[in-house]
């Protein structure tokens, strides 16, 4: 394989895993059943594609898409407030193919025919999939940077709380609303952001680069990887992106195989392949810890003067 073709096949794996990550906010750390992403990552990409042909520079256009995206996500939280669990789950699957039929249908977003954008100039230079790949691994670092400070901060405790049980959560003080509202709007921005960098690395694009099964695919990610976990979403994305290499002598089957793998896995490993308490993530840890031995802390040292005073 040419090295143009690796790494084409690399900076859709990177796209599609900050997409998952952006979904991972939403539902793995806030408990939203959202079924919907692929509509923001649409928005995200048809706002940058439009204000880049209309002379408008990548990089500004990549934030308004991320800004516009999470605007309409903070509405969905709103939205949110009123529903629960499967009737949340529904409106966001008729909210994606509400914004299909509106890509479908606007002239801007060249309707029916789609949109065509020339590759992005950036230091005099074209962008190309090695570009692409490398821009978009930085953002992924940066945003598990973000998401490792922000589960350790206030923000990310209350989450944690409104995952596990919003009424108690409630009733300690914690404002849930209005961490679900944010949860929702960080989430569909990094979705935005992510469906910026789509269209361009693709050059075109159409409504069907953003329809309900896009969404699936992208759950199928995090469900598979590990609901909850950064390594989840980062393991489920490069294991689906890679699948359409694998399965090229059953490619009219590839959907089939994605639906059978995510019924497989929450009907017996709802925890995902390397999520937390997961027996392949367990196996994996303890033969981790026969060659690195956790280093003991301060509640280890305790514990074991404890024990031996008694």
């Amino acid at each position: 394989m040419s090295s143009a073709y690796i790494y084409s096949i690399l900076a859709t794996a990177a796209i599609f895993t900050l997409l998952a990550l952006s979904l991972n906010i939403i539902t793995g750390y806030a408990g939203q059943a959202m079924m919907g992403i692929a509509a923001f990552f649409g928005i995200g990409a048809y706002t940058a594609a439009i204000i880049t042909t209309n002379g408008g520079s990548f990089f500004p256009a990549l934030i308004a898409g991320m800004v516009l995206a999470g605007l309409f996500g903070a509405v969905l939280g709103v939205i949110s407030l009123r529903l629960q669990a499967d009737f949340l789950a529904i409106t966001t699957i008729g909210i994606n193919f509400v914004m299909v039929a509106v890509f479908n249908r606007m002239k801007i977003t060249g309707g029916t025919l789609g949109l065509t954008i020339a590759k992005p100039v950036v230091f005099g230079m074209k962008m190309n999939n090695r570009s692409f790949f490398y821009l978009t691994v930085v953002l992924i670092v940066i945003l598990c940077l973000l998401l490792v400070k922000m589960r350790k901060s206030w923000f990310g405790m209350a989450l944690a709380s409104i995952n596990n049980d919003p009424g108690a959560a409630r009733s300690f003080g914690i404002n849930v609303s209005r961490y679900q509202i944010l949860a929702f709007t960080i989430g569909t921005a990094v979705a935005g952001l992510a469906g910026g960098i789509y269209a361009h690395r693709m050059g075109f694009i159409s409504s069907s680069d953003f329809a309900f099964v896009v969404s699936i695919q992208v759950v199928s990610m995090v469900v598979i990887g590990g609901l909850g976990t950064l390594r989840g979403p980062i393991f489920g994305a490069l294991l689906i992106t890679s699948l359409p290499e694998i399965l090229r002598f059953a490619d009219d089957y590839r959907e089939l195989v994605y639906g059978l793998l995510l019924v497989l896995m929450v009907r017996f490993m709802p925890q995902g392949l390397i999520g937390d308490d997961s027996p392949v993530w367990n196996a994996l840890t303890g033969i981790w810890r026969r060659f690195v031995p956790r280093k003991k802390t301060r509640a280890d040292l305790i514990a074991e003067s404890a024990e031996g005073g008694k």
